[in-house]
């Protein structure tokens, strides 16, 4: 049999000169995997059309739809009617989405349309991207349209964050060991002794609650915290060992399949 070819996939950090904001151009036929983000997500689609899971269900978007997903949110993505879609889209942490809302806002906003038809905000979403592909170096002019951007989408598409759910104590205890030491190798056995509970329920459990299974949610722990040590300065070789892969290639397969972009790639955009 003939080797499958890869589908096509193209995405472009864009510096934006800001800690704690990220900006990528994205073209892709890639069926992105059920993952989540530690910030919030605010793009646009371009062209194509995507269908994704969302905590809403099964929602579509398609060209000048604005895409959004809160920190934690479990989604995924796919190409609808075509081989490619391709989205603008900035990744804004905690800690920036907060210095940039202020006190005109609730503490926790929770966006609650993953696809909206809002043409006011892909618009202000696509001056951005213009600006930073045009070398915009106007601090002013980029914080202006950051802001705007961000009230746009918490004013119109979000509500107060209402408390999360209690997860189970098993599960509660399973994810806080992932959280805390993502690097640690670590087997179900494990995790189950430490939840209290046999390895069937932990898993049936945790996929319930949190929407991937304990392997797939330590993955992305592992990505996110390479993601911070590349950001830091380390080379993608050390980041993938001190966060706990087995080389290099595995995180560079792990990283692009959650964020669409290599390591390398990724820590030279943050020049």
């Amino acid at each position: 049999m003939p080797a499958r070819t890869p589908p096509p996939h193209r995405a472009v950090p864009h510096p934006t000169g800001r800690p704690g904001l990220e900006a990528i151009t994205i073209a892709s036929g890639h069926h992105f995997p059920r993952h989540s983000h530690d910030g919030y997500g605010i793009g646009v689609v371009e062209f194509g059309a995507q269908r994704s899971w969302s905590g809403l269900g099964t929602v579509e978007a398609r060209p000048g739809d604005v895409i959004m997903v809160n920190p934690g949110e479990m989604h995924d993505g796919a190409p609808l009617g075509s081989a490619v879609r391709g989205w603008r889209i900035l990744y804004l942490d905690l800690a920036t989405m907060r210095a940039e809302t202020g006190d005109d806002l609730p503490a926790a906003i929770e966006i609650v349309r993953p696809v909206a038809g809002d043409p006011a905000l892909a618009a202000l979403i696509r001056r951005l991207f213009c600006a930073w592909h045009g070398g915009e170096s106007d601090p002013l002019a980029i914080e202006e349209g950051v802001l705007r951007a961000v009230m746009a989408a918490a004013l119109r598409h979000g509500v107060a964050a209402a408390p999360e759910p209690r997860a189970s104590p098993a599960v509660a205890r399973a994810r806080a060991r992932l959280d805390a030491a993502p690097e640690r190798r670590v087997t179900l056995a494990e995790l189950a002794s430490l939840a209290g509970v046999s390895r069937f329920q932990l898993l049936r459990g945790f996929a319930r609650e949190v929407g991937v299974t304990p392997h797939a949610y330590l993955v992305q722990r592992r990505v996110g915290l390479a993601r911070r040590l590349l950001a830091a300065g380390r080379a993608p070789a050390e980041a993938a060992l001190e966060s706990g892969f087995a080389d290099q290639a595995h995180l560079t397969r792990a990283f692009r399949r959650q964020f669409g972009i290599t390591p390398g790639r990724y820590r030279a955009a943050l020049g």
